[in-house]
């Protein structure tokens, strides 16, 4: 076999783990990820700036990094697809509809927000896409995707839900009272953010392939579609099921499936992200309110059945190479671990895919 082929089949073998994995049916198991520091090439540059005006540089860069990817990806038996990264900051939906933009030196770019009252929301009109502040994100794919070839892979863009895309749009502190006040151009808005977003994500499958790695965490979909539901944390339960519950299960029929990653602290809102329907991956990142063992630790039974999940900040107070044994025996897990070397992370990673062969060997329910 050649080193291309050997690459293809590899990524075709870890795609097809990740299907197994993700569907609804699935058996309990684990996936893993493990990164080690790799001193056998020269450390990649700085990444530029997410500014528009640095697209070139931008492309050079992650095209960089893509071909740093494919000479890793070989060395170590784990389940990560190498990807194009194309994630963005959160700024860029609420930037298509006319928000400014400000963008730090040394930080993400954010959106300031456009409007303060319901009144204001009529006058918000859906851009075209081609025209929008987005055309520059597909002309910078393209590029990639033509040097990549068929079948390349790219990590999503930063995709915010539509109720999130709006509260940028808004001043947030006015955009929850009106939430009570006046929910329905609370709603209009949304709806135009998930007009734009659908409009998105549909030229993006179209042009690349469904195929794609999530914006967070790094998690391989061959259908569905992915994104951050943040403003959760901060609704109650009643106006999750009004505002926001109508909205991913539109967008799950449409794409198929839905994947989610939610960085608030929103405890009270499981029993509502666990009726979400075609859920395929749930991501938490640990509130700092929040003991671990408690909120992510606590996570792993009660979504066990519901879903697959990646969870960040918490894992098993045990060796790495154990961790499987701290997680309920019916769930599926990702697990993402760091290795000192090469070596020591190809040790790690034959060790967790014994464990993953184990457990795909278990009867159903043991």
């Amino acid at each position: 076999m050649t080193a291309q082929a050997d690459v293809s089949s590899t990524i075709d073998s870890r795609k097809r783990r990740w299907n197994e994995f993700l569907k609804p049916d699935a058996a309990p198991g684990f996936l893993f990820k493990v990164g080690y520091p790799d001193n056998r090439l020269p450390p990649l540059p700085s990444a530029p700036p997410h500014w528009p005006d640095l697209a070139k540089e931008r492309v050079e860069y992650k095209w960089l990094a893509y071909q740093r990817a494919l000479e890793r990806m070989l060395d170590v038996d784990d389940d990560s697809v190498p990807f194009i990264n194309m994630c963005s900051g959160t700024e860029i939906f609420a930037e298509a509809f006319g928000c400014a933009v400000h963008r730090p030196s040394d930080n993400m770019p954010f959106a300031l927000p456009r409007i303060h009252t319901a009144a204001e929301v009529a006058a918000i009109q859906v851009p075209e896409l081609s025209h929008s502040s987005l055309a520059y994100l597909f002309d910078m794919a393209d590029e990639l995707a033509r040097r990549a070839g068929p079948g390349a892979v790219f990590k999503m863009v930063d995709i915010q839900s539509p109720l999130d895309i709006a509260a940028l749009i808004w001043e947030k502190e006015a955009f929850f009272v009106a939430m009570i006040e006046t929910p329905e151009a609370v709603k209009e808005l949304s709806s135009k953010a998930s007009t734009l977003l659908c409009a998105f994500l549909d030229e993006w499958f179209r042009r690349y392939g469904k195929e794609h790695v999530a914006h967070f965490p790094d998690y391989f979909m061959s259908s569905g579609m992915t994104l951050s539901e943040d403003e959760i944390g901060s609704l109650s339960v009643d106006m999750f099921r009004e505002f926001v519950y109508p909205e991913l299960a539109e967008l799950s029929a449409r794409y198929g499936g839905i994947g989610m990653h939610c960085c608030a602290d929103a405890r009270h809102q499981w029993g509502n992200l666990k009726s979400v329907p075609g859920l395929r991956l749930l991501n938490f990142c640990n509130p700092p309110t929040r003991k671990p063992e408690e909120y992510v630790g606590a996570a792993l039974p009660f979504f066990a059945e519901t879903c697959a999940q990646w969870h960040c900040g918490w894992t098993p107070d045990l060796p790495a190479e154990r961790w499987p044994e701290g997680y309920p025996q019916n769930s599926r897990v990702v697990i993402e671990s760091w290795a000192q070397d090469q070596t020591a992370a190809i040790h790690l990673a034959a060790r967790l895919r014994d464990w993953t062969t184990r457990r795909q060997n278990q009867p159903r329910g043991i």
